[in-house]
């Protein structure tokens, strides 16, 4: 697994044995995606971090800081570290925190929210309505969600509304915003 992009493109990163990281294909369609969608890369969110690879990826492309969310200590060790590796350690925070629990103490509206929950894990639906009734969406924020195609997710979560959704192999990607940007 490796940085695909930007100014720390080629920088391999460490990965938990027991996670499934989103594939080159996944990352470069998520990030082509945001590239047509969205300007603003300032603040951006990662849940379910595993890696920390989505949060990376971004920050290598030029956001200006990113914040990660990951609740197995190990794993969180591993994101720190991949943070070193890439030299983008000072862009970032890490907080090793189940996601229900980071979405009641983070207090800043984020760009970009990267979610890329255990494919698994039935109860997204969930976090995306948590996420979606919460402070951390604006009006101009870009909810990403990588997930099964084996699991149908809704087209809209309060405010927020399916713009596109495309399936790569066995990864979907669910691209939400607020209101009819369509």
């Amino acid at each position: 697994m490796r940085v695909i992009a930007g100014k720390a493109k080629g920088c391999r990163l460490k990965a938990p044995k027991n996670i499934r990281p989103a594939t080159d294909l996944v990352k470069g369609a998520i990030f082509s995606i945001l590239e047509n969608i969205t300007s603003d890369w300032e603040q951006v969110l990662d849940l379910f971090s595993g890696s920390g690879a989505l949060g990376i990826e971004a920050l290598s492309r030029g956001a200006g800081s990113a914040d990660f969310v990951e609740r197995n200590p190990k794993h969180c060790a591993i994101i720190r570290d991949n943070l070193v590796r890439t030299k983008l350690a000072e862009q970032a925070h890490v907080y090793c925190s189940s996601v229900a629990k980071a979405l009641s103490f983070l207090d800043k509206e984020y760009d970009i929210i990267l979610m890329d929950p255990p494919y698994a894990d039935s109860s997204i639906g969930d976090f995306i309505e948590q996420l979606a009734a919460s402070k951390l969406v604006g009006a101009e924020t870009t909810v990403i969600v990588t997930h099964s195609p084996h699991l149908s997710l809704n087209t809209n979560y309060a405010e927020l509304n399916l713009i596109k959704e495309h399936r790569h192999g066995d990864s979907c990607i669910a691209i939400y915003q607020k209101g009819d940007k369509t």
